[in-house]
């Protein structure tokens, strides 16, 4: 999964992004509304979820925030704001956030809405993924081989990240590309051979559990795919 935070307060957006870093997301921030408002418009779907500050400089996040809604822009929205009066949540809500956080906020509590808006049907995300003799719990973040009696496969966070991604797209060619915007920052080097580091030591996994080297495949020149 991939975050974008807009926060003016850098060290909070810093802050932010090394805890959700440790929880296995990929995260990018920015600090100014105008550039928040670009990147929304040109990468929406790079994103799964934005988290918004309210009072941005140069622009404030309830108006960026309509202005995507606007413009279809359906990702989900979590707004922060040190306002805590109704007017204003109601505010938040009707600008087209999907959920708001009053600072200060436990960081406990922002994990949980994360994973709350993740959760939610229209954005096909379930929490339960089957493919191929493969069981993935996002919630629980384990993945075990059925093949093998429901065995446990322990899997590194980025691992896990990875795979739960190719279990979203089963029997799709995911293209390297697609990998390191979802599961790797915007500032990811994407010339670096992560990607490949990464399946080589997943698929070990995987086929010491399955017995099965083709679980999950290579395509020549296009990326990788795992079967259904």
């Amino acid at each position: 999964m991939r975050i974008l935070i807009v926060e003016d307060e850098e060290k909070l957006a810093k802050s932010l992004k090394k805890g959700l870093e440790k929880e296995g997301y990929a995260v990018d921030y920015v600090t100014d509304g105008e550039s928040a408002e670009r990147r929304i418009e040109i990468h929406s779907q790079d994103y799964d979820i934005i988290i918004l500050d309210l009072m941005l400089p140069g622009k404030d996040g309830s108006v960026i925030c309509k202005n995507a809604r606007e413009k279809n822009i359906t990702t989900p929205i979590i707004i922060l704001t040190a306002r805590d009066e109704v007017e204003d949540k109601i505010g938040a809500l009707d600008c087209g956030a999907d959920d708001y956080l009053v600072k200060p906020f436990s960081f406990e509590e922002l994990l949980a809405r994360l994973r709350a808006l993740l959760r939610r049907p229209e954005h096909n995300l379930p929490t339960e993924l089957r493919t191929q003799g493969l069981s993935l719990n996002t919630n629980t973040r384990k993945a075990f081989c059925m093949l093998c009696g429901g065995t446990e496969i322990l899997l590194t966070l980025k691992e896990f990240r990875l795979l739960e991604y190719l279990m979203r797209h089963p029997n799709e060619v995911v293209e390297r590309e697609q990998i390191l915007s979802h599961v790797w920052d915007f500032n990811f080097d994407s010339f670096s051979n992560v990607v490949d580091v990464h399946i080589k030591n997943l698929r070990k996994k995987l086929n010491h559990n399955n017995h099965d080297e083709k679980i999950l495949e290579t395509v020549r020149g296009i990326g990788y795919r795992i079967k259904a």
